[in-house]
Order: structure tokens, then sequence, then C-alpha cells
């Protein structure tokens, strides 16, 4: 089995075992064994879904500290566009960008132009592509991961274009090497990211090869200190317009974003991993063979709606499509040349070098005989089952207790109506053996004495 690097972790000292994690993961990654949770690795997809859902804070994100930035000789700060929705309506990138190279980044980039041009490079693909549809956007690490664990066959469907965040680590490493004279590796290319999935992009791509990223630093951990350099800004320090917004660019922030900005009438957005997974089985089942892209998104709204954002979900979601509104309105789009993408695309410039694979689960057993009678006694231990999936025995359903019971995970017991067939079984047994004779019961032979 493959060792996969996981960005979520649970504090064993502050989990009760409420079972909310567990029954909110989408791919049944989590088991609730002894009073405290588990998470198996080759099933979790680091949604953060369980990070919203835990009561007591128990399980918490894995992402850089702030000192990351110390490790390079030149660091750029690369923020996600929901970082610019986190502050009010009045502050926009530029400002956003000024305050993060007063906290301590050597230079800060505006990542919408990045998005800009693989939303130009998407919409090539579209222009060309003749396949099976609909194709489905790739910059949302849970997603990509939940096709990998649960639908493989649709891992074709996914675009093999790039992400906004990677093009950018590629072209900011290029362009400073080229300016300052350093190696590429002395340059830190830090995302400033929404949520933890982001962090395993970096560290563990789902296409295998190598991040043009060097980490990923939580907005929350980063809002304060950036929000007290912004308050002492003035006027003069930075531009304050909408004029050097790439409406493509912010798009990217919101579900349905990129759709909007490109003004694709075949498609279609979705939020939510519940949502996702609803979509997901309906293009298994062949129903949206219509529909040309998919936007889909891990959390709700997009990635305004992060475990590591800070604004309420829905304001920050206002402010994105308010400053889409204004930029359409006035007719502003400092995008990109489309001419130029045009000419880097044909070069294959926005393609992901690797090809996405599914993602193995754990097998019942590594001898393909023993796997087959235990997928027999799985089914069997499954029919005897309540089938109510109440998630008492600390599996999240009557099938995956079925399996952990197979596997040596669980207990048949654990089950909490196994208990009175077991304590009458246990009573048969009892009464049996009183019934027997005392020399019977001690293992004694009458003749013997």
């Amino acid at each position: 089995m493959n060792k996969y690097y996981h960005s979520i972790y649970i504090n064993e000292k502050k989990c009760e075992g409420r079972m909310r994690c567990m029954r909110v993961c989408p791919t049944q990654a989590i088991r609730v064994r002894n009073g405290k949770a588990i998470i198996l690795e080759e099933r979790c997809i680091d949604c953060g879904e369980c990070i919203n859902a835990c009561p007591n804070n128990a399980i918490m994100p894995l992402t850089d500290p702030f000192t990351t930035i110390s490790k390079f000789k030149y660091t750029m700060a690369i923020p996600s566009p929901a970082l610019y929705a986190q502050f009010g309506r009045e502050i926009l990138p530029d400002k956003v960008l000024e305050g993060l190279r007063r906290i301590g980044f050597n230079d800060a980039y505006d990542v919408a132009q990045s998005c800009g041009e693989v939303s130009f490079a998407i919409q090539e693909y579209l222009r060309e592509y003749r396949g099976p549809k609909p194709l489905i956007l790739s910059s949302c690490p849970p997603v990509v991961r939940l096709i990998q664990v649960k639908y493989p066959e649709l891992i074709d469907l996914i675009m093999p274009i790039e992400t906004p965040r990677e093009v950018a680590g590629k072209e900011i490493k290029e362009r400073k090497s080229k300016e300052l004279g350093l190696k590429k590796e002395d340059i830190g290319a830090i995302y400033l990211t929404p949520c933890p999935a982001k962090m395993i992009s970096i560290r563990q791509p789902a296409e295998g090869g190598k991040s043009h990223l060097d980490g990923a630093i939580s907005i929350k951990d980063i809002y304060a200190p950036l929000l007290s350099a912004m308050e002492s800004l003035s006027k003069s320090d930075y531009k304050s317009s909408l004029e050097s917004l790439c409406i493509l660019g912010i798009g990217w922030a919101i579900a349905g974003g990129i759709s909007k900005t490109l003004r694709l009438r075949n498609s279609l957005a979705v939020s939510g991993l519940r949502n996702v997974v609803r979509v997901l089985d309906d293009i298994e089942n062949g129903k949206l063979k219509n529909i040309d892209f998919l936007e889909a998104y891990s959390c709700l709204e997009g990635c305004v709606g992060g475990s590591l954002t800070v604004e309420n979900v829905y304001i920050s979601y206002n402010k994105i499509f308010q400053l889409i509104e204004d930029l359409e309105l006035r007719k502003i789009k400092a995008c990109p040349d489309i001419r130029e993408v045009r000419r880097k695309f044909k070069q294959n410039y926005y393609f992901r070098k690797e090809k996405i694979s599914p993602r193995p689960l754990k097998p019942l057993d590594t001898y393909i005989s023993k796997a087959i009678l235990k997928m027999k006694e799985k089914d069997e231990i499954y029919e005897s089952l309540p089938k109510i999936d109440c998630g008492a025995c600390g599996s999240p359903t009557c099938e995956t207790f079925a399996e952990d019971v197979v596997k040596g995970e669980a207990k048949i017991t654990d089950c909490i109506f196994k208990v009175p067939e077991r304590f009458e079984e246990i009573s048969k047994e009892l009464i049996e053996l009183l019934r027997k004779s005392p020399y019977q019961r001690l293992g004694i032979e009458k003749e013997e004495q």
C-alpha cells in the first residue's frame, strides 16, 4: 500500500468519541474505537468536513507556520483569491498584497492573474475537446481525491489543466530567479490557503511529481497580523483601484465563478461534499452527458467557505460576487493576453505532466483466495445486521462494520443489536452446563472415581 500524507490529525486528549466526524466523512474514513476517533489513511481525502463537525476542536489542520518564510533567501506570498474576501468591500487586492509585504514577505503575487491564464486555457481545452463529458475542474484537491477513492472510473474526466496556484509558483520562480540571480530552490513560493487540503496538493500531488510551491500557511494564521498591517497603511502606500483586477481570476474564489466570468452556458457548479457526491453519482450513472464542464468544490460556496477562512461564508461570497458585477459593469478585465495564452497552450504549458491514478483501498486480504472467503463472510455478517446504520458500533454503516469485523478491527458484539443475541447464547450454554452431572461439569468421568 502507498503511504499517504495527510493535512489533518486528531488530538486524542481532546477527543471524546462523539462520532460527529464519523457521520460527516464522505469516504467513510473515520472509526471510533475505545472512545477515540481514528482515521483510515487510505480512505481520507483531507476535505476538512471532520474539522468543522468536531464539537471539541480535537481535529486539527496541519499547515506550515509563519516562520516557514525564514527558510528561504527570498519569499513570495501567493494568496488564494479567497483571501480578498476576508475583509470589507472597500479593501481591494492591491491593499492586501501590500499588507503581505509589510508582515514579512519579500513580495506578494496576485494569483488572480494566473487564474485568468488558466481560465483561458480551460476555454481552449473545452473548445477542442471531443471526448466524454462533463469535464471536471481539477483545482479542488478533496474532489480529485474523492474521485480517486470512490469514483475511479471518472478519473479520465478530470481536466488535465494545471491549477492556477501551481502555474503561479512555476512562473514566479522562473521570473524571480532571473531577476535576482538566485537559484529556484532559494525562492520560497508560499500559498496562503483557505483549507488544509491545499497542503496535501503541495506535499503529495494527486498526480504524483513535485509541486512548484514550497508551503502553505493558513489564512487564519496570517489574518490578524495582516489586518493590523493594512490598518497602518496610508493611501500613498498602494494603489486602490479596480483597474488592475482580473475578473477571470477573482471568480475562482466562489463556486460558479469560472463559468460566470467565462460565460460558459453549458456548465454546472456544485459545492459542499454531499452535493458533489450526488452529482458524481449522476455522472457515474450517465445522467449528465449533456453538461460540458463541472465546477466542483468540497467547501460550501467554493474556496470562500474553506475551514481555514475567517469571514462568514455568505458575506465572503457576496463580496466576490459584487466585485465581479462591478468589473462587468465597468467593462474592466485587466486579464492576460489571450493570444499569449493560446501560444503557451499549444506548447502544453498549462498541462499536467503526470496522469492522475486511482487510489487503491486496503484489500480484505493480500491473498485472493482468502479475500474471496472474507468477502463471503462479510456478506453473511452484513445480512445478520439490522441495516439501520446507527453508528453506535463505531463504524459509519452496517456494511463498513461487517468489513471491520472481518478484518479483525471490530468485534461482532460491538453492535448493540448483537449483544442480546450473545447474552442468549451465553444463557443457553450456562443452562446446558448446569444440566450436566457435577462430574461432567468438572470434566471428570464418573467411572474413574
